[in-house]
């Protein structure tokens, strides 16, 4: 079973993006220590480094297994820590939320609708990836949409990836067209529930 991630900031400041980071970070690591494969796939880039405003993790594993991981971190994660860009802010309390992307529930995606290209990829794997076009650039022509996928060595693999994150992408467009809160993905953003955490960490970012 593989399972979507989705790691939202909600919009909020930047304290809140650099938790993305953070709780991506534990719900890989926690996942790997309980024998699933969690990855890290794309993450969109917040307002200054080392930050996201919302980024994408995959989790596969056993059924029950991946189900019981995913509902123990789907809701609002509490991070309490003084912020480390703003000296004197009195708020120690930043929130995000992490939810399931319901990919597979994209209608009407044709592959024949996507243009492929590739190119070098420019990140780790040594000398064997930076000879060989593994990266791949994917974009949905009837809506413009566009990702790149260059986590693994494999071109072919890659290419999977690519065309997922575009069905995750797409998933979202049908959210907000229906207005469904529930189904809505990149909506999170807006969407963001305060209260009531479903985890909480109380440690400094660096």
């Amino acid at each position: 079973m593989k399972v979507w991630l989705q790691v939202t900031s909600g919009r909020g400041p930047v304290e809140c993006c650099r938790v993305v980071v953070e709780v991506c970070s534990e719900i890989i690591c926690e996942g790997s220590e309980q024998g699933l494969e969690v990855e890290f796939l794309a993450g969109e880039s917040g307002p200054v480094k080392r930050t996201w405003y919302s980024s994408i993790i995959t989790v596969e594993g056993d059924e029950k297994q991946v189900e019981d991981f995913v509902k123990s971190w789907e809701g609002t994660v509490l991070w309490i820590t003084n912020s480390p860009y703003r000296l004197h802010h009195k708020r120690k309390n930043w929130f995000v939320g992490v939810k399931r992307l319901e990919v597979a529930k994209v209608q009407d995606f044709k592959e024949n609708e996507v243009e492929f290209t590739t190119t070098r990829s420019s990140g780790p794997g040594g000398q064997h990836v930076n000879k060989t076009e593994s990266c791949v650039v994917a974009i949905h022509l009837p809506t413009g949409i566009k990702v790149t996928s260059s986590n693994r060595s494999s071109q072919f693999q890659n290419k999977q990836i690519a065309i997922e994150l575009l069905k995750a992408k797409l998933a979202t467009l049908e959210a907000e067209k229906e207005l469904k809160v529930e189904q809505t993905n990149w909506q999170n953003h807006n969407e963001l529930e305060r209260g009531n955490p479903v985890r909480t960490f109380k440690r400094r970012l660096t």
